[in-house]
């Protein structure tokens, strides 16, 4: 059987604030659904995200994908780098969708401008909703690894065995990306995604 050609459409949402790599780990799930053969189209949403506005991404892939836009209430998965901006996109999600949150508050400028009111408590919230929900504060992580920039590879490490592939699919191409630009964060970037791999394990064996 090919199951490339029997696999279902997958549809994954990832959420967060400018500057907080939304746009990088997007490519680098979608390069890695690329590596494994399937069709992939992915596009994304950025409000001032040079100045820390929201920034969403799509990012779909199966034996033959059409348009690169998730249907509402369609995303199998959201990755958010923000929490309140998991609760903002939670209307996107499949009922039993999974939810891979960065429990750290960042306020976008929608908040500073009165546009958008910033939950008391998003986490709170999302845990009365449908949805598998796993969250943790991978913001501290990175900060106790000594690098911020490493919040990226701990949300991919997060979400990689929830994709209909390896998990090492998406670690190898993290890695490569290294080796051939920042060898010296080879390492370091292991461990992150190690370590956000090891996070979202209670929810995979829930």
């Amino acid at each position: 059987m090919n199951t490339i050609e029997n696999h279902t459409i997958t549809n994954i949402l990832v959420s967060g604030i400018g500057g907080q790599g939304v746009m990088t780990a997007a490519e680098i799930l979608a390069e890695s659904a690329i590596d494994q053969g399937f069709d992939v189209k992915k596009t994304e949403v950025a409000g001032m995200a040079q100045r820390g506005g929201v920034v969403t991404s799509h990012v779909r892939f199966g034996h033959k994908v059409l348009s690169p836009i998730i249907v509402e209430g369609q995303a199998d998965i959201m990755l958010s780098f923000e929490a309140a901006e998991a609760l903002r996109w939670e209307h996107w999600l499949k009922k039993e969708a999974v939810v891979l949150v960065n429990n750290n508050h960042l306020e976008p400028p929608v908040v500073n401008l009165g546009l958008f009111d910033y939950p008391e408590d998003p986490i709170a919230q999302l845990n009365t909703s449908d949805k598998i929900i796993g969250y943790f504060d991978a913001t501290a992580i990175a900060r106790e690894l000594g690098n911020l920039k490493l919040v990226n590879t701990i949300m991919l490490g997060a979400v990689s065995d929830f994709l209909p592939f390896p998990a090492e699919v998406v670690r190898n191409n993290i890695i490569s990306r290294f080796q051939q630009r920042k060898p010296k964060l080879v390492a370091i970037n292991e461990q992150a995604f190690d370590m956000g791999r090891a996070k979202s394990e209670t929810i995979r064996n829930s």
